[in-house]
């Protein structure tokens, strides 16, 4: 199996070339093209409980589609939001994404729910967030433009930037500034990080734009 990012950073999609036998899954309503010799089989996204948990819980899809080449084929995948789409490759570890930002993976990386805390929920980013473990390659996507950040220590992010972390790294809520600062400078609200590990980034925030429409509506 060989992939191409496409795109990037504002209009990214996925392709993939699939040979016999290869299978990639993928949320549900990320297919854009695929040739004719591919073959399409939608599922519960990991049974029909933790398929509901996870549209509830996670904002992912109730299904999951796994997509199986016959013969050599192409495959291209994109999300329903302008912006970036990054992979990462796991080897037997873990990594955690926000609700929403999975696309697709391979058949070795197993989908599952972690805990992400009150502090999470504060921010506007939901009780829980997806956690993806196993050996293949991950592929999730951002609004804006997405960039990675080595975290050694303690870190400040907007709330709605941060898309994607290691498990090593701790994340609380916290003001942006003194009272007077948060609540004027237009940032309140800011997710600390403490390291050390890996975070990824989304330039924009979904939360901005809807702001920003809304205030011109």
């Amino acid at each position: 199996m060989q992939s191409e990012i496409r795109n990037r950073p504002s209009f990214a999609n996925i392709k993939v070339n699939l040979g016999p036998g290869d299978k990639i899954l993928a949320e549900a309503g990320s297919m854009a093209s695929m040739s004719s010799s591919i073959n399409i089989a939608t599922r519960w996204n990991g049974g029909v409980f933790k398929a509901l948990a996870k549209r509830f819980f996670a904002n992912e899809s109730f299904f999951i589609n796994e997509f199986t080449a016959a013969n050599d084929g192409e495959l291209v995948l994109t999300q329903t939001f302008p912006g970036d789409i990054e992979c990462f490759e796991l080897t037997g570890n873990t990594m955690y994404l926000q609700p929403g930002a999975f696309l697709a993976c391979e058949p070795g990386i197993s989908l599952g729910l972690g805990w992400a805390g009150i502090a999470s929920y504060v921010g506007r980013e939901g009780l829980f967030r997806l956690k993806v473990s196993g050996t293949g390659k991950v592929w999730f996507g951002g609004y804006g433009g997405i960039f990675e950040k080595e975290v050694e220590a303690d870190y400040v992010v907007d709330t709605g930037h941060l898309i994607a972390y290691d498990p090593t790294i701790g994340i609380k809520m916290g003001l942006a500034g003194g009272l007077f600062s948060s609540f004027f400078s237009g940032e309140g609200l800011v997710t600390r990080v403490k390291g050390p590990g890996k975070i990824y980034l989304q330039s924009r925030s979904l939360d901005g734009l809807a702001a920003w429409t809304n205030s011109h509506l």
